[in-house]
């Protein structure tokens, strides 16, 4: 398995010099099959998705993206995906059933149609199929995925599990656990869809957009601590943490401080990288 990390921001990009080495765009993962395959499974269209088209080498995208849910910083990239908007494109794109069994194009378009965009989902050239899931099991591009409910703010949202049945990730980029309660270090509950999701993967990808001493102030609005997702991690017997969904004002050298603080904890903590590719 190839992962592709072409998003690792969180809220909103963040551009400047400031954001050049861990990058600015906004949650994208892409996953390949072994070998020099392009991306066929995409976990969240976020900016990074623009950053998708380049791996497909002048080939349309055929494949399958997975949204979280539908935070703005994690749909923006629908309309500028290039490599999915084209006569020749083939795209599922699956999102979270919602509490008012409302579509998948009618809960797209309440964001991008105008007068807030000029075209709405069903607009996007090529043969694309919108369709919401449920907690479970699917079957994705060769994949298997594993969907669990996690609390997080305003609105309905996934965390996923994929394997290709030798390697595993999991990707919980927007995860409030303090709604479920303070936990045992006040960073938030580790409860059993979290815990599920990680269980013995090589990678777990998870929200670090507070600090620890941020949490009393900011959890409110839905988010991780970093040091919770390493504890998350050492629980569910993760291989490696890579922490992402930075905030967007937390820059390279911050983000540095923050690796050297975790760099000697178990299991292994990455500070994600815009650009890097993981091979699983």
């Amino acid at each position: 398995m190839r992962v592709h990390l072409c998003g690792v921001r969180g809220s909103t990009p963040a551009p400047g010099p400031d954001y050049l080495r861990y990058g600015g765009q906004t949650s994208c993962v892409a996953i390949a099959h072994d070998g020099p395959g392009r991306p066929v499974l995409v976990l969240d269209a976020g900016t990074g998705l623009r950053r998708v088209t380049p791996l497909l080498r002048g080939s349309p995208f055929a494949g399958t993206i997975l949204l979280t849910h539908l935070h703005w910083d994690h749909v923006h990239g629908l309309p500028f995906f290039t490599g999915g908007d084209r006569d020749d494109a083939r795209v599922t794109l699956l999102l979270p059933a919602q509490p008012d069994r409302a579509s998948a194009v009618e809960v797209l378009a309440r964001g991008m149609s105008p007068p807030h965009f000029p075209i709405t989902p069903e607009g996007l050239r090529g043969h694309w199929r919108f369709g919401t899931i449920e907690p479970g099991q699917l079957k994705a591009e060769g994949f298997t995925v594993e969907a669990r409910e996690i609390p997080h703010k305003g609105g309905r949202t996934f965390g996923y599990r994929v394997s290709d049945g030798r390697s595993s990730l999991a990707y919980l980029p927007d995860h409030c656990p303090t709604e479920l309660g303070p936990g045992p270090e006040g960073w938030g509950v580790y409860h059993p869809a979290a815990l599920d999701l990680a269980a013995d993967v090589d990678v777990l990808i998870h929200d670090a957009f507070l600090l620890p001493e941020e949490v009393p102030a900011l959890a409110a609005f839905g988010h991780a601590a970093a040091d919770y997702a390493v504890q998350l991690g050492r629980l569910a017997g993760a291989r490696r943490v890579l922490l992402a969904h930075h905030k967007p004002d937390r820059t390279d050298a911050e983000l540095d401080r923050l690796g050297r603080r975790l760099a000697r904890t178990v299991p292994e903590v990455v500070v994600a990288a815009e650009g890097e590719i993981l091979e699983l």
